[in-house]
C-alpha cells in the first residue's frame, strides 16, 4: 500500500502523482487516506471561510463527494491541499450564492495599491507568541470573508501566495492586498500585546 503523508522535498512530486494516479482509478483506499489526513483541515478552512459552523458538515461531504467524482482532474503538479481547497471554495460560495450570503468573489480590492510592508509583527505573530489563539479566531470573525480566506489560507495553511491565487480565483496582486488589508484590520486589535 501507498504512503499517502504529506512530505517534503522530491518525494512530494512522486506522491502529489501517486494521489493524481489513485483519483483517476476512483481508489476508494486513496480517497479514504486523503480523508483521514485532509478532514480536519477542511473543516477548519470552511469554518473561517463560512464564519459559522452550522452548515460545514455538509459542504465537507459534499466536496469529498466532488473529489471521488471529479479526482480524474487533479493533474498531480501541484499540492493536494491546493486542489482540494479550491473545490471546496467552489462548493461553498454556490452554497452561499443559494444563501444569498455576501460572496467572496468580490474583486472590490483588485485596484488597492499596497503600502510598504511594517516592519510591526503582524496579528499572527503576536497572538502565537500571546498564546491568545481563541482572541486571533474570534477577531477573524469579525473580518469579511475575503479577508478571512486569504489569511486563513496564508497563515494557517501555509499557502503560497500562487497556491491563494488559484484556490480564489483572483490575480497573485490581488491575494497580496486581500492579506495585507485583512492583517491592517486586525493589527490595531492586537497593538498593545508586542511586549
Amino acid at each position: 500500500m501507498l504512503d499517502y503523508e504529506v512530505t517534503s522535498g522530491a518525494s512530494m512530486a512522486s506522491d502529489t502523482q501517486q494521489i493524481a494516479l489513485g483519483l483517476r482509478r476512483g481508489d476508494v483506499v486513496v480517497l479514504e487516506a486523503l480523508v483521514e489526513q485532509y478532514q480536519y483541515r477542511l473543516v477548519r478552512y470552511l469554518i473561517y471561510l463560512l464564519g459559522r459552523r452550522d452548515g460545514v458538515d455538509d459542504l465537507v461531504q459534499e466536496t469529498w463527494l466532488r473529489v471521488l467524482e471529479r479526482g480524474s482532474s487533479y493533474d498531480g503538479q501541484s499540492r493536494f491541499e491546493s486542489w482540494l481547497f479550491r473545490v471546496a471554495r467552489n462548493i461553498a460560495v454556490d452554497a452561499m450564492r443559494r444563501r444569498r450570503m455576501s460572496g467572496l468573489d468580490s474583486n472590490d480590492d483588485d485596484d488597492v495599491r499596497l503600502a510598504p510592508a511594517s516592519d510591526e509583527p503582524s496579528p499572527f505573530t503576536i497572538a502565537a507568541r500571546t498564546e491568545d489563539a481563541d482572541r486571533l479566531a474570534r477577531s477573524l470573525e469579525t473580518l469579511e470573508p475575503v479577508y478571512r480566506e486569504v489569511l486563513v489560507l496564508r497563515f494557517q495553511e501555509d499557502l503560497s501566495l500562487q497556491e491563494i491565487s488559484a484556490i480564489v480565483g483572483a490575480p497573485v496582486s490581488t491575494v497580496a492586498s486581500r492579506i495585507y488589508r485583512g492583517l491592517a484590520t486586525l493589527r490595531p486589535q492586537f497593538q498593545g500585546e508586542t511586549a
